[in-house]
């Protein structure tokens, strides 16, 4: 495999916030761009979130610091709806928003048709997990694809090889025990979509495992469905190594002190790479959200098996 020369200046640190404090923190510490959401049309609507009148001030604020802003537009948009999420695409023209981060394909013709060159990143809730589905986005204009946060170093390195498109990868923070927009347990159990920013994260309680009808005892093991969070830290340099030109930390719904930290972390390690501080460990693999897909194998090769939730 021939080596992807990136420069420093080719990398960006992602960082979330989900109201004013965590998006002062983010810069403070590091972050080359932040990533959040308005009132509507995004996968996180339990966050504070801003206001759409907010995006001239928010992108003026980033922009005075060199920091790029992108808007999240991750959710499936219902066609009641298309009216305001053309009035939010102006907005985000009109404001200078850097990007929108886009889950439906609908959303995205919408917005070519608007504007040709507005910048689009793929979201992760378009489930991008191989080369081929990367190829499948080129037609749109995309600028970048955001992986599923499924894939594996190897995997990343192929579609980096293979596809020549931007990659974004989330390197720290939450997984779903699913594939990221293909989960509907929320929706199901309790009418809360996760493609609508709404889910209730039924993967995160405790469950009993029972085996037909029997109660199987599990120790202190109550978790069953819940993957361990990602933590991508110390593989900065294999991921740079990859191809990976974005590195993306989840937690728009996370402390202004939970950001500082987690932001300033990261800033290090990227920075230490490119001061040749770090070495690469070739042989190591990504601990990535192929834990999640790992479990949910793991679930459909138990057979007479139920989770009961307490």
């Amino acid at each position: 495999m021939s080596k992807i020369a990136i420069t420093r200046q080719d990398v960006e640190l992602l960082a979330p916030a989900g109201d004013w404090d965590c998006m002062r923190s983010a810069v403070a510490n590091g972050a080359d761009a932040i990533f959040f959401g308005v009132e509507k049309f995004n996968a996180r609507a339990r966050a504070n979130n801003f206001r759409m009148d907010e995006l001239p001030e928010i992108m003026a604020f980033l922009h005075s610091y060199g920091v790029k802003g992108f808007l999240t537009f991750n959710i499936l948009v219902f066609e009641n709806e298309l009216a305001d999420a053309n009035e939010l695409i102006e907005a985000c023209v009109d404001a200078g928003v850097d990007a929108v981060i886009v889950q439906d394909l609908g959303l995205v013709k919408m917005i070519r048709e608007l504007s040709p060159d507005f910048p689009i990143h793929g979201s992760t809730q378009m489930t991008i997990t191989s080369p081929e589905a990367v190829e499948f986005t080129k037609p749109w204009g995309l600028e970048r694809v955001v992986l599923g946060r499924e894939n594996n170093l190897q995997q990343i390195q192929k579609i980096g090889e293979q596809a020549k498109l931007p990659m974004e990868v989330f390197v720290h923070g939450a997984l779903c025990v699913s594939y990221s927009g293909q989960c509907l347990t929320s929706e199901m159990w309790g009418g809360r979509s996760a493609n609508r920013g709404e889910c209730a994260q039924a993967c995160r309680l405790p469950y009993d495992l029972m085996v037909d009808g029997v109660q199987k005892p599990m120790g202190n093991v109550t978790y069953l469905l819940s993957p361990k969070d990602l933590a991508a830290i110390d593989l900065m340099p294999e991921l740079i190594e990859a191809g990976v030109t974005s590195f993306k930390i989840e937690g728009r719904l996370k402390s202004p002190e939970y950001v500082a930290n987690v932001v300033s972390k990261y800033r290090k390690a990227i920075d230490r790479y490119f001061d040749g501080k770090t070495e690469l460990h070739p042989r190591r693999k990504c601990v990535s959200c192929s834990r999640a897909s790992h479990v949910a194998s793991r679930m459909d090769s138990w057979k007479g098996l139920t989770i009961r939730s307490w």
